[in-house]
């Protein structure tokens, strides 16, 4: 015998379902839209670097929303493309600024952008919240700015770091430092000139290219000097090139060295066996490095269909710990949409946030009160086996004062 009530039943409890939905969504966002925004280059030779760094953000985001839901605000993530371009950094931080629904920038990339970009977050904003995966240039944060972050560390630390592993480690006499003429690049290649000349070091050349296609008028006078090492500063889509012709041009002997910049799988995809046995200097490690990442490498593959490049970590804890700043706000503005001021303020009052890179906590400037950092070498010329690069050594240091 036919159930006739069946159908209606279903149907009634279908719409019912739909209901709930609708009013779980409108709840949701009964006190409005907050916004968050990433800068990074998401188009250009350092898109893949940037791609993580929003992919990282928006992850968080997808995860650790609800609490915000449950206060009543729709959470959204705004990418920016900076292109890896500062007139593009201040453009896009103008757009920023102009958009009140914003509350919170994890960013940027490059240093050379995100430091005119948060002279605009500061002054036009006025006091949106930064928070940065990936700047490691000491006047990010040398400015005490209240509302400027990074959850990384810096690049005067990281070119002592790299110095005096190759005085104490690699035995090294002798160094040739080339850097990329930028703000980056530059700063920490003269970062590990000081300190390598300290360690008795012979810099027997220090020299700014923008070149990226032919090395030839660098390597020739390069190669006659027969440096025991050389170190670039700057980014691995230009070093891999340099660091290729150079093994072509005959600097067998030669050995490798960089800062964080050359940190992506790219490196070995660009210079193939002459990127193998280099090191370099990060302030990130793999994700593998990190006891807490396994579930966040695991939940990055399955939502992006990749594995993380460096940074994405980062830019995941960085979103993570504004979201807990942002609902700590929420709370101290009695349950309505704090300010930016009041969502800067919180962030410093985070203590001991548990991340996925470990505990966070900033100090007076906006720096981890302590930082990591790692000392890899290029184990393959496989892009695919770019995670498994050993770590040679990692140290934790606390922020300079």
């Amino acid at each position: 015998m036919r159930c006739m009530w069946l159908p209606r039943f279903l149907a009634l409890v279908a719409t019912l379902v739909m209901s709930l939905s609708v009013l779980a969504s409108q709840a949701a966002a009964q006190k409005g839209v907050i916004k968050i925004a990433t800068q990074s280059p998401l188009s250009g030779e350092q898109s893949a670097l940037g791609e993580g760094l929003k992919n990282g953000a928006q992850l968080a985001i997808e995860k650790l929303k609800g609490d915000l839901e449950k206060l009543g605000f729709r959470v959204e993530l705004v990418p920016f493309d900076d292109q890896a371009k500062p007139d593009v950094g201040v453009a896009n931080a103008k757009r920023i600024v102009a958009d009140p629904d914003i509350l919170l920038v994890i960013g940027h990339l490059n240093s050379g952008v995100a430091l005119p970009a948060s002279e605009i977050y500061k002054d036009q904003g006025p006091n949106l919240a930064m928070i940065s995966p990936a700047n490691t240039n000491p006047l990010i944060t040398d400015r005490n700015y209240p509302n400027v972050n990074r959850v990384c560390g810096r690049d005067d630390v990281q070119g002592e770091v790299g110095a005096r592993f190759a005085k104490e480690e690699l035995k090294v006499k002798s160094a040739y430092i080339l850097h990329d003429k930028t703000l980056y690049g530059q700063g920490v290649a003269e970062f590990f000139r000081d300190m390598a000349k300290s360690f008795g070091i012979n810099v027997v050349g220090f020299e700014g290219t923008e070149e990226k296609a032919n090395f030839d008028p660098i390597i020739t006078p390069m190669k006659a000097m027969k440096p025991d090492l050389v170190y670039f500063g700057g980014i691995y889509s230009q070093a891999a090139v340099l660091f290729k012709q150079a093994r072509e041009k005959g600097m067998d002997k030669a050995l490798f060295l960089g800062p964080d910049g050359m940190d992506s799988s790219e490196l070995v995809r660009i210079a193939g066996k002459a990127a193998v046995g280099m090191y370099y200097t990060t302030v990130v490690g793999p994700p593998t490095i990190y006891p807490e990442a396994k579930d966040f490498i695991k939940a990055y593959k399955a939502r992006f269909g990749k594995d993380p490049e460096p940074f994405a970590a980062q830019s995941y804890d960085s979103a993570a710990v504004g979201l807990k700043a942002i609902e700590l706000a929420i709370k101290e503005a009695g349950g309505k949409k704090p300010t930016r001021a009041q969502v800067s303020s919180a962030i410093r009052k985070i203590k001991n946030f548990k991340g996925i890179t470990g505990t966070i906590n900033f100090d007076g400037k906006g720096d981890p009160v302590k930082a990591k950092y790692f000392i890899i070498q290029v184990i393959s010329d496989d892009p695919a086996k770019w995670g498994e690069n050993k770590v040679v050594k990692t140290l934790e240091i606390a922020a300079p004062r």
